[in-house]
């Protein structure tokens, strides 16, 4: 690995700031305030690579759901996969593959979000958000593994206030949201926010004779509810709660693959994620249901002698999903089996139990410490089936049972039958604690010492019928259970010295820790036979050990603000995703060690009272340095981008003398070259999809707008999405699956306020 260039750039950068003259920040400018460390502090002096967005740059940017956020941060990207359930979030590297745990730590309200089905969910009446980059376990715990999502939403406040909006899409589609809050009696206030979405979706289904086939195969309807309470009884004590529900209902498994050959030889699209020509066509447009609640109970008692809070947390997430089977053709003409075709479900149902107790000393105090205990008790079901499908009448969704008829009876193929069916349930308990100090060593230097110690049990129960597992090869028994744990201490140190008024520097080390998890029963077996490396009947756990050195600058009189750092992790035990079609299983493997070196660099600026400007740009070097398969030694690690970078601008033009306004946003996004998967030595087997040298997704240019009037009262805004429709994947998978990413969206908004 070839480190020194990124420290080597950071070296310069950090020197020509010191060597520049010093900016005071002017009186009158809008300090940003953070709470990434677990404490109210401004944004510069946080001796870390955090990006954030407040209530007025989230309504600016019209950030609505978790990837219009993501694609304006450096060395973040979010891969839109399957089914609403199904993203991945990837991190400085640090990646999540499907069934994964998430590769960040995702707070709502100081509440984790344990399941990373719930994620990809609509942004409503939200405060804040903070992108925090490298691992944050030590604070943040099990999964802050990349780093640390946190979601703040707004809270009651003593005055009544409101907002309304309505608005269309070019779906065509629908949305409102409705937003009121206020004083209920002395010391207790509100606040309800509800929002609807509903489109008729814009990815066409070329298939337009099959009776189950629908036009689109990307609609949406959403409907989110949050309902909060703020008790104030007394100046040293509140009481927060947080109640809340989503439901959407999509479809999904609109994948795309190319022919396996084209005259006779190897078809060059197969297995290439910049292949776009070939369009949907599917026989069943499926479904995808989800439900979510959520419950949030934060109770905080102020003392002499610092602050008291617990924080107490349910959820509940259950979602089925169903669609065309591989490989995705439309009725009658399947190319595994014609003239027979194939169809498939997915259903899931888990619930989580959150405690954590914190005390926090005064943030006054010389030395600052905050000390705490977590736990988190999970229930979780899931099932998949592959069924045979013989007539034109869409997918009957699986829950907890098979159906009763085997697909190959005596005769031929059985309709609505069950070709295999795979189902586990799994309990959970992981509890933590953790200590974390910073101490003023003089006026200017700061030292941050941080502890945590996880431990994450896991008990997994086979549920799957005996005769499933017979007739798909799979070595286990129905009953079968399997108990695994998986622990370790995640330290963190961190120097901080500030150099003058406007100029902190900051030096890092700290660890990440992500628990493994069970496969399906016999799955080593399989992976054996099909000449596969580093996948068995469990995935082990993976830590990531990172090293930073960066600023924090303020200049031309708090205007702009210009941060950066370079990083160096170690990560081993990564998850990757594989296919195993001898037992149509998804399954995590580990890499045994991925060498990842890299460079962020963010700048904010109002360059005059009406325009602001953002830039963003993070280079990511992955290797794998270490792999059972000798093949995969010295290539980039799979989901990795090269680069992103980001560049927005907003202008602001006064109309006239009582406020009224008129703006223009434009936003930028790039993503280099992509990866998806690990290299094989293409195995002789069923699994002959596995490429030894796979290929990168060329880089995507994005471009967002948003146009319109606004006071202080209502706003009227035009906007659209990938602007010039970017035609491209969003996934690609081993097996030839493509995922093609939304084209161009377009709409309008209207908002009042009261």
């Amino acid at each position: 690995m070839k480190s020194k260039p990124f420290f080597a750039l950071f070296g310069a950068s950090a020197m020509a700031l010191m060597a520049a003259p010093a900016y005071a920040q002017s009186a009158d400018s809008d300090e940003i305030i953070v709470t990434a460390r677990q404490r109210s502090e401004a944004l510069q002096d946080v001796p870390g690579q955090v990006t954030v967005f407040n209530a007025a740059a989230i309504e600016a940017r019209g950030i609505e759901r978790p990837a219009d956020f993501i694609a304006q941060v450096p060395n973040v990207t979010f891969v839109e996969a399957q089914n609403a359930g199904t993203s991945f979030l990837v991190i400085r590297g640090i990646t999540q593959a499907r069934n994964s745990e998430p590769s960040a730590a995702i707070v709502v309200d100081g509440v984790p979000m344990t399941q990373p089905a719930q994620f990809n969910s609509e942004l409503t009446d939200i405060a804040q958000i903070e992108v925090v980059k490298g691992p944050q376990g030590a604070l943040y715990g099990r999964n802050a593994i990349g780093g640390a999502i946190l979601i703040t939403t707004k809270k009651p406040t003593d005055t009544y206030e409101g907002r309304v909006m309505v608005g269309y899409e070019s779906g065509p589609g629908w949305e409102t949201q409705g937003v009121i809050g206020g004083p209920i009696a002395e010391g207790l206030g509100f606040r309800a926010a509800v929002s609807y979405f509903d489109t008729e979706g814009h990815l066409e289904n070329a298939n337009t004779t099959d009776a189950s086939a629908e036009r689109d195969v990307d609609p949406v309807e959403a409907f989110n509810v949050r309902l909060s309470f703020l008790y104030e009884p007394t100046p040293n004590f509140s009481a927060d709660l947080r109640l809340s529900t989503d439901f959407m209902d999509t479809r999904a498994l609109y994948y795309v693959i190319p022919d396996f050959f084209a005259g006779g030889v190897p078809n060059p699209n197969f297995n290439d994620p910049n292949f776009t020509d070939q369009p949907i066509n599917l026989n069943n447009s499926g479904k995808n249901e989800r439900e979510i609640y959520d419950a949030a109970l934060k109770l905080t008692w102020d003392f002499d002698a610092g602050t008291f809070t617990s924080i107490t947390g349910f959820n509940s997430v259950q979602e089925i999903l169903t669609g065309d089977g591989y490989a995705f053709d439309p009725f009658g003409q399947s190319r595994l089996a014609p003239p027979f075709d194939f169809n498939q479900s997915q259903f899931l149902d888990v619930q989580t139990f959150t405690q954590e107790f914190r005390f926090t000393s005064p943030e006054s105090s010389r030395i600052r410490w905050i000390a705490g205990a977590q736990l988190f008790s999970t229930d979780r079901y899931i099932s998949t089936g592959n069924m045979c499908d013989v007539a034109d009448d869409g997918v009957i969704p699986l829950y907890r049972e098979p159906f009763p008829v085997y697909c190959f009876a005596p005769g031929g193929f059985v309709p609505h039958a069950q070709i295999s069916f795979l189902a586990d349930s799994q309990e959970q308990f992981a509890w933590a604690g953790y200590v974390a100090t910073s101490t003023n060593l003089t006026e200017d230097l700061e030292l941050s010492v941080n502890l945590r110690y996880d431990r994450d049990r896991r008990e997994n129960t086979t549920e799957t019928p005996q005769f499933y597992l017979t007739a798909g090869g799979i070595a286990g028994t129905q009953g079968q259970v399997r108990e695994e744990t998986w622990d370790d201490w995640q330290p963190q140190v961190i120097l901080r010295y500030a150099a003058n008024d406007d100029l902190n520097l900051f030096g890092s080390y700290s660890r990440g820790f992500r628990s493994g998890g069970f496969n399906q029963t016999g799955v080593s077996t399989a992976a054996a036979a099909s000449g596969l490396f580093g996948v068995g009947d469990l995935f082990d756990q993976e830590t990531a050990d990172t090293f930073e050195l960066g600023f924090k600058s303020t200049l031309w009189d708090g205007r702009v603000l210009f941060n950066g750092s370079a990083y160096h992790t170690t990560s081993q035990g990564s998850y990757y995703f594989i296919f195993i079609a001898s037992n149509s299983t998804q399954n995590l493997g580990n890499i045994d060690e991925i060498e990842l070196q890299g460079l962020d660099l963010e700048l904010n600026a109002r360059l005059t009272d009406n325009l602001m400007f953002n830039a963003g740009l993070g280079i990511t070097d992955s290797e794998i340095t270490e792999f059972a398969d000798p093949l995969a030694v010295g290539a980039k690690a799979p989901l990795v981008s090269d680069y992103t970078f980001n560049a927005g601008f907003q202008y602001t033009l006064p109309l006239n003398d009582s406020g009224l306004e008129g703006f223009l946003r434009v936003d930028y996004n790039r993503i280099g070259e992509t990866v998806f998967t690990v290299p094989f030595r293409n195995p002789a087997s069923a699994n002959n999809f596995l490429e030894a040298e796979p290929k990168e997704r060329d880089p995507v240019d994005l471009v967002d707008a948003r146009i319109g009037v606004q006071n202080e009262a209502w706003s009227l805004v035009a906007w659209s999405k990938n602007l010039f429709d970017e035609e491209y994947n969003s996934e690609y998978s081993p097996g030839g699956f493509l995922f093609k990413a939304q084209p161009a969206r377009w709409g309008i908004q209207l908002t009042r306020r009261f």
